[in-house]
């Protein structure tokens, strides 16, 4: 099997099962660390992922994603039987269940989910956190930021736990960018900032680092799992963290 999309990566490993290949993030060359598998194959990017690789696999099964690949599924479908999801922007659990069903594995993909949303709503429990505000806000160069909403893979995460990311106009679905200027629009109780050095405050841009009336609460994230780690496998660790932060900040 080769996989196109996050998801479809992260889900299959959940599963036990390990693609010989997978196409990549734009902005790496390897599998994911989080995943923990080793053998599998980079098949160029995600955007654009490389035919002839991936025919030299020789896949049982190769998985994508319409809106990314619909050019494509005339030369894949040559190579192996390919199976897309609609869109990467639906919400991530309802295409883990569709790739359950290209697997075979839907039986499995459920149980993984419910283990997951049974999880949120153990942390909901715990930490009470009707009526907390939280912000998914990811540093895009120097004067910008992405807000990521309910649908998002983060976003959806805050929401499972309890926390309500305040209501905005989400261009795609996903995210909203926002300049610094109206950093004030983004204000939270709890702020969960993306790096590639998570733990490390100086990946927090110094308007939000030093804007405790707006800012009380900000923590720097693992950006391989938050954002690029899509799937239940993701989907764990990303609580973790959460669980994590919300006992140190008690």
């Amino acid at each position: 099997m080769v996989t196109l999309e996050p998801l479809e990566l992260d889900t299959a490993v959940a599963l036990g099962i390990t693609p010989v290949g997978a196409a990549v993030a734009s902005n790496v060359t390897t599998m994911p660390k989080y995943l923990g598998v080793d053998g599998v194959e980079a098949v160029g990017t995600v955007p654009d992922p490389d035919v002839e690789k991936i025919a030299a696999l020789k896949p049982d099964l190769i998985l994508g994603t319409e809106a990314r690949h619909a050019a494509l599924y005339d030369r894949l479908s040559r190579i192996a039987p390919t199976v897309y999801i609609k869109t990467q922007a639906d919400p991530w659990q309802d295409n883990a269940r569709l790739i359950g069903d290209a697997l075979n594995r839907r039986a499995d993909v459920d149980k993984l989910l419910a283990d997951y949303n049974a999880r949120c709503a153990a942390i909901k429990t715990e930490f009470s956190l009707a009526g907390r505000t939280a912000q998914f806000i990811r540093p895009r160069g120097a004067a910008q930021l992405s807000l990521y909403g309910p649908t998002s893979f983060a976003g959806s995460a805050l929401q499972c736990v309890g926390f309500t990311i305040p209501p905005r106009d989400w261009a795609d679905g996903i995210q909203a960018d926002i300049s610094l200027e109206n950093l004030s629009t983004a204000q939270a109780d709890y702020v969960f900032v993306p790096s590639q050095k998570p733990g490390d405050a100086s990946s927090i841009p110094v308007q939000i680092r030093d804007n405790r009336a707006w800012f009380p609460r900000v923590s720097v994230v693992d950006t391989a799992y938050w954002v690029s780690g899509v799937g239940p496998k993701g989907g764990g660790m990303v609580l973790d963290d959460i669980e994590t932060i919300l006992r140190e900040q008690r």
